[in-house]
């Protein structure tokens, strides 16, 4: 029982405050590598600019979904802007994703005009109608941000075109950020009157075998750990670069997974053959799981 209680509570077992390795998206555990200070940086200009679109890609576990909680975090400080976030941009058709935007934009539409029944371009030019206000009249920035932005389909970009049709002589009335896997620029790509929009491209690589180190040390600084001999060796780092490949969602659950065998063995240091040892526990629960969903689906199959 005691053993359980300090599994379940090993940050506080081990020294720090809070949860070091949550996959969360928190911004305040967001590390700032050159290149995620590079996007930050680029998307705030545009934004300030209005310059309309920028598109981010990246693998699997890059850190774009914690990136884009980082961008709203800064969006938030500023009271001249603003911002919806989608998070599935799976839509049906057309008419759901305008839905949608006057929805949680709180658009006004004409008094004799519903949503429900309403045509497109009703709703279009509803929308149009909106930007002017706010951003002519009251000096705004609105400003969209899709993440998995690899989800939407050719009519969903396509509208997101449309909408980047609204514009001034000096700048785009509304400021699109998307944020999706790598198979987005296959599709972008081959939109040319897509592709020449944007104003902001850039593609996130995973962290190299310092930066590896560096995110440890700073979500450990982050969640509380002060205590004065290092938790992770040098040794350890290196096994979990080498089996994560810098992928900062890798690092942080095979982190997690560390410091609860750290906590179950009694032991106050992180070396190399833990890290091994976790690593080969891993791969074996995932051989096991397989091998029993293979046995299932033969016994479906009979």
């Amino acid at each position: 029982m005691i053993q359980s209680r300090k599994s379940f509570n090993y940050y506080s077992v081990l020294g720090f405050e809070q949860e070091p390795f949550s996959t969360s998206p928190d911004p305040e555990f967001f590390y700032h590598t050159r290149e995620h200070d590079l996007v930050l940086t680029n998307i705030m200009i545009d934004l300030r600019l209005r310059r309309g679109l920028s598109v981010i890609f990246g693998d699997v576990g890059t850190g774009k979904t914690t990136l884009s909680r980082k961008l709203l975090h800064e969006l938030n400080k500023r009271g001249d802007m603003i911002f919806h976030m989608i998070l599935d941009p799976s839509f049906a058709n057309e008419s759901q994703f305008l839905s949608s935007l006057v929805k949680n934009f709180n658009i006004d539409l004409q008094d004799d005009v519903d949503l429900k029944t309403a045509d497109i371009l009703e709703v279009r030019d509803a929308i149009e109608r909106f930007l002017i206000q706010k951003t002519l009249e009251e000096n705004r920035t609105i400003i969209l941000v899709v993440d998995e932005a690899q989800k939407m389909d050719l009519a969903t970009l396509e509208t997101l075109r449309i909408l980047l049709n609204f514009e001034t002589n000096e700048h785009k009335l509304i400021q699109l950020v998307l944020l999706g896997q790598l198979e987005l620029y296959s599709i972008v790509v081959n939109m040319s009157n897509f592709m020449d929009r944007i104003s902001f491209k850039f593609t996130l690589n995973p962290l190299d075998v310092h930066e590896t180190s560096e995110l440890i040390h700073f979500r450990m600084v982050k969640a509380g750990y002060n205590r004065a001999h290092r938790l992770f060796l040098d040794e350890a780092i290196s096994e979990i670069y080498n089996y994560t490949r810098g992928y900062p969602r890798k690092i942080n659950m095979l982190c997690h997974k560390i410091l609860k065998q750290l906590v179950s063995l009694n032991q106050n240091v992180v070396d190399a053959n833990m890290v091994r040892e976790v690593i080969e526990g891993d791969q074996q629960w995932i051989s096991a799981t397989r091998s029993n969903q293979v046995e299932l689906s033969q016994v479906v199959e009979k």
